[in-house]
């Protein structure tokens, strides 16, 4: 249960700051913005059965677990100069979960 409230906790943080400083440095053509990985299938993953692994993977909308080569693709959208308008902003590549609907 700590473990949950301290994760949520840094994430707030991370995201309350991100959004300031995105403020803070925009005048000086500054782009802050920043990614939220969802249910990322990685080597961390401890999972006691396959049974339970599977079963976290269809909490997603889309049923599976996203890829870390997901991630990169979306912060490889956001770093050429096409991106340029975007500032501020929390992109979730998280599979329609935990989103805020």
């Amino acid at each position: 249960m700590i473990q949950v409230i301290a994760r949520s906790a840094a994430k707030a943080g991370v995201i309350g700051f991100s959004m300031a400083l995105a403020k803070e440095v925009a005048a000086y053509g500054i782009h802050v913005n920043w990614v939220s990985p969802g249910s990322i299938e990685t080597r961390n993953l401890s999972y006691t059965s396959q049974e339970a692994f599977d079963e976290d993977a269809r909490t997603t909308g889309l049923g599976r677990w996203g890829k870390p080569e997901e991630v990169a693709y979306m912060v490889r959208f956001l770093a050429p100069d096409e991106a340029n308008y975007l500032t501020g902003q929390n992109f979730h590549v998280c599979g329609l979960q935990n989103l805020p609907l």
